[in-house]
């Protein structure tokens, strides 16, 4: 009874211990694969007699160059757009007056309708709300700092001391077991940084062309546009090219409507030739897993882990399916209809083309004849 209580507790404890590093184990999970993406820049910058904390330091600055590039261009786009709008509201304002007063024959004014906004509960209402808003909003974005400052300190930490790390864990498992887990380590090495490096060559060849559409149509801020639409569509699976699309066609849509018509048949167009042209060549070698398979590796991960599940699942799915795949033993295919899916037919059936071809060659009155 004792020792049924002791494991009982136990349990309880590590359960308790589990929920509360939920978070942190989360972000390891992040850092690893993190590292996991960059340890081939980082090996072929240590295999060129770069100490691999200074490479793993070169990389890390790069990522943060671009990274707050593409969030400066993108603040300035939004920033210039929202004080365009309220720039034209009260334009905008008076069209709608206007029309309301010729349509319904009312006599508005926009200052009546600026004095009983002005003095509205409903005003004060909100006002208060996002005053008090403002502390948690603060609050969540010093919290995505201190994770954003924890994951890059752990996966700088595992791509610096990779080697070590292998080490550490080689030491204590068997010499049989220490070849598996370094063939699993290479094998999720090249299948996450595979998976990145294609996704961002395709983001870039996405962005490209995006941008030379936006700037042909005379769209603003088309560079920060086309960024945009390269990094959302290739790093958000399956939807996130209509999801990067959406953007550029709102923006469009405030210079012509008919412009963002055509961003949509582009956004269209171009999502077809990525899927059945450009991605196949590119993910061929690095992460070749059917789509079908990719969308449902992404609905689990988003269940499991949210946002941090969708990214990556693919390249954890890949790794996977690598891995299993170096032990199964696989065997040659029958050569049956059905495995190249026709219909299995009798040994004396004939075939389709030859019931045509006799019914064909039947002369009129053959029947009458020979009845």
């Amino acid at each position: 009874m004792v020792l049924a209580l002791a494991l009982i507790a136990a349990f309880q404890l590590g359960s308790w211990a589990f929920h509360q590093l939920t978070a942190l184990l989360i972000n390891i999970l992040i850092a690893f694969f993190l590292a996991l993406a960059i340890e081939p820049a980082v090996s072929w910058m240590a295999a060129r007699g770069m100490r691999r904390g200074l490479a793993t330091f070169l990389v890390f600055l790069g990522l943060m160059i671009a990274i707050a590039g593409f969030i400066t261009l993108l603040g300035s786009m939004l920033a210039g757009q929202i004080i365009k709008m309220v720039e034209g509201f009260p334009a905008y304002l008076d069209s709608v007056i206007n029309w309301i007063n010729q349509t319904f024959h009312m006599d508005l004014r926009r200052v009546d309708v600026q004095e009983g906004l002005l003095h509205s509960d409903w005003l004060r209402k909100y006002a208060q709300n996002s005053a008090a808003g403002v502390l948690d909003v603060s609050a969540q974005v010093l919290g995505g700092l201190f994770q954003l400052l924890t994951v890059s300190l752990f996966s700088f930490y595992f791509a610096a001391d990779g080697p070590r790390l292998r080490r550490a864990l080689c030491s204590v498992l068997p010499p049989a077991r220490q070849a598996e887990v370094l063939r699993a380590w290479e094998i999720a090495v090249d299948k996450t940084g595979g998976y990145l490096y294609s996704r961002g060559l395709m983001a870039l060849i996405s962005g490209i062309a995006h941008y030379i559409l936006l700037q042909a149509l005379g769209v603003p801020y088309a560079p920060v546009l086309g960024v945009w639409v390269g990094l959302v569509s290739q790093f958000i699976p399956t939807i996130g090219t209509y999801l990067a699309g959406a953007l550029p066609m709102l923006i469009a849509f405030t210079v012509n409507p008919w412009y963002a018509v055509w961003v949509l048949i582009f956004v269209v167009v171009y999502q077809q030739f990525e899927n059945y042209m450009l991605q196949p060549k590119l993910t061929a070698k690095s992460v070749d897993i059917h789509p079908a398979v990719a969308f449902g590796s992404v609905i689990a991960g988003t269940a499991l882990l949210g946002a941090v599940g969708a990214l990556i699942a693919i390249p954890a799915v890949a790794t996977l399916q690598a891995f299993l795949g170096a032990y199964v033993k696989r065997y040659a295919v029958t050569d049956d209809p059905r495995v190249h899916g026709h219909r299995s037919r009798g040994p004396g059936s004939p075939g389709v083309l030859t019931r045509i071809r006799r019914l064909a060659e039947r002369r009129p009155g053959t029947e009458e004849s020979s009845s």
